[in-house]
């Protein structure tokens, strides 16, 4: 990661793509309140697969904008998704030739890198694994090669927050189901351990990202992992009357081979104060706030 400004300085305007999704939307209420003007771009206005998209897109842009591009069909499971995915990128990259910007920001994931024993880093192997990896990677490299200025790639890996729309399996879906009084069910004993990071901290590091004019990668990582299970009991402890949490049989392998650490030192040495929250805290919050709209 390298800064372009030495200090922190607010850009003229962020143009985000995907202000409407669940990261998309948390950076976008993330730079309005500081003040930062915010055009949120989506479907259906702006349909990036639509016709005429690239057009569109380039006419939207002014050479002091940050262009945010957190707008993905996600998880990518299978080609057509691919496809759709790139095409939405080819839009992108179409539009940053047209008319450049002056920073680019992507929220790519930790899907692109291949599986370690060792803590991953910003400069760990990029091979991945899955699809979805292959997807960001893709689109990383076709931004890198439309975009002559600073590139900021952001990759978190799995995360959780109040509006997670997908309700995958671990800490957004145990919780929900713990505040409906249901069991949770884990898949076999929920032995993996896995890194979880808040969506209000991911926001929080794009929105330093773009103050200082970051150009690199940074792995939004918490640098903890936990178990399944240890995420299950802390939801069921949570929400009154207390559910049961169970296993299961297994039918796959565990996913990364049941383990995926990190080390996010390279982001706090680039940002000091800079903080993720631990698994614990960041939960408990967003525990807090589901029982508010509960």
């Amino acid at each position: 990661m390298k800064h372009v400004f030495a200090t922190q300085t607010r850009p003229a305007r962020a143009v985000v793509l995907g202000a409407g999704g669940f990261i998309g939307g948390a950076i976008a209420r993330r730079l309005e309140v500081a003040g930062i003007p915010v055009r949120r771009l989506g479907r259906p206005d702006h349909d990036l697969m639509a016709s005429g998209a690239t057009s569109r897109l380039a006419d939207e842009l002014r050479p002091d904008d940050v262009l945010v591009f957190a707008s993905a069909k996600a998880p990518c499971k299978d080609l057509a998704m691919l496809r759709e995915n790139i095409l939405m990128a080819e839009t992108v990259c179409g539009a940053l030739a047209r008319r450049s910007v002056a920073h680019v920001l992507y929220v790519s994931s930790d899907a692109v890198y291949k599986d370690s024993s060792s803590p991953l880093t910003e400069v760990s192997c990029a091979e991945p694994g899955a699809l979805h990896g292959v997807m960001h990677l893709a689109r990383e490299v076709a931004l890198r090669a439309s975009h002559a200025g600073p590139l900021a790639i952001l990759r978190p890996t799995l995360v959780y927050g109040l509006d997670d729309p997908h309700n995958g399996y671990g800490p957004n879906r145990f919780r929900r189901v713990a505040a409906a009084g249901k069991e949770i069910v884990l898949f076999g004993e929920g032995e993996e351990r896995r890194d979880h990071v808040d969506v209000e901290d991911v926001a929080e590091l794009a929105y330093r990202m773009v103050l200082m004019r970051t150009d690199g990668a940074a792995n939004a990582v918490s640098g903890e992992v936990v178990s399944f299970r240890e995420l299950a009991e802390f939801a069921a402890s949570a929400f009154e009357p207390r559910v049961a949490v169970k296993g299961s049989p297994r039918t796959g392998p565990m996913p990364h081979d049941g383990y995926r650490p990190f080390d996010n030192r390279a982001v706090l040495d680039a940002f000091p104060g800079f903080q993720f929250r631990g698994w614990k805290e960041g939960l408990a919050r967003v525990h807090e706030l589901q029982k508010g709209a509960r």
